[in-house]
């Protein structure tokens, strides 16, 4: 078992983004990124470049190899080296990556990760992260509502509002502090009554207003939105109609009390 209080190292950032680190490192790992807002930022653009990736290249995993890069073709009926067996494959390798990097770069100041993309990945990897905990899924209980409400509010820097999304089958389970692309972040979790759950995240938002829009993640989706200059994202199972009916039904609540 790893010792909880040791220094963060890169290289457990990386596993972090990757969702390769050792449970036992997750809490100090959350811990350490809340007390260190540049290690936060580095970790968001990571995993966004990470999900652009895998958005813009998946489908090529499934694609059969192209001829001109298997080496066996290369090399087959022809008395060779090692040597000169090495150079083929370090050649094939070379082309293969020359044409991949030439591929990401060409898309430009486009492949910049934005604000949207941001705090819509960090949601989702916070989803992805404690939604499956189970003594521990939040920090602030439901039946604590109005201190973590006043809690949240206040490190956030702006008013919190929880919905209620009993009417829906959702009762909320609580809420936990996390860190965000610009500065703190709320999470609050909801559970159905077959197990299912569904997050609410919200942070401060820089990009402009914008309507309820849709994100795939790889087991997961989310409906994001920007108000009044604060985000919201709720994340859930990848059904995307009930995930609409729940991402509504927030949407409204927020929008009501904002206007108050």
């Amino acid at each position: 078992m790893t010792n909880p209080d040791l220094p963060v190292t890169e290289d457990e950032l990386h596993a972090y983004v990757d969702g390769e680190l050792p449970a036992d490192r997750q809490n100090a790992v959350a811990a350490w990124l809340l007390a260190h807002p540049e290690d936060a930022a580095r970790v968001a653009g990571w995993r966004t470049q990470a999900d652009a990736m895998r958005a813009r290249y998946a489908h090529v995993a499934d694609e059969p190899l192209p001829a001109r890069f298997r080496t066996d073709a290369l090399l087959q009926g022809r008395p060779i080296g090692r040597r000169v067996a090495a150079i083929a494959v370090a050649a094939t390798v070379a082309a293969f990556l020359a044409g991949g990097v030439a591929g990401w770069m060409a898309r430009g100041a486009n492949a910049a990760p934005t604000g949207l993309d941001l705090f819509t990945s960090e949601a989702l990897s916070a989803h992805r992260l404690y939604v499956v905990e189970v003594r521990h899924p939040v920090e602030v209980a439901a039946n604590e509502q109005a201190h973590m409400v006043q809690w949240l509010s206040k490190r956030l820097g702006y008013s919190q509002h929880v919905p209620n999304l009993e009417t829906i089958g959702l009762k909320l389970i609580g809420g936990r502090l996390l860190p965000g692309p610009n500065g703190a972040a709320a999470l609050y979790m909801y559970e159905g009554p077959t197990g299912e759950r569904f997050t609410i995240y919200s942070t401060r938002a820089r990009s402009p207003q914008t309507a309820l829009r849709f994100k795939r993640g790889d087991r997961n989706a989310a409906y994001y939105w920007v108000d009044n200059q604060a985000a919201f994202v709720v994340s859930g199972p990848a059904d995307r109609s009930r995930l609409k009916t729940v991402a509504e039904a927030v949407y409204e609540q927020v929008d009501q009390a904002t206007r108050g």
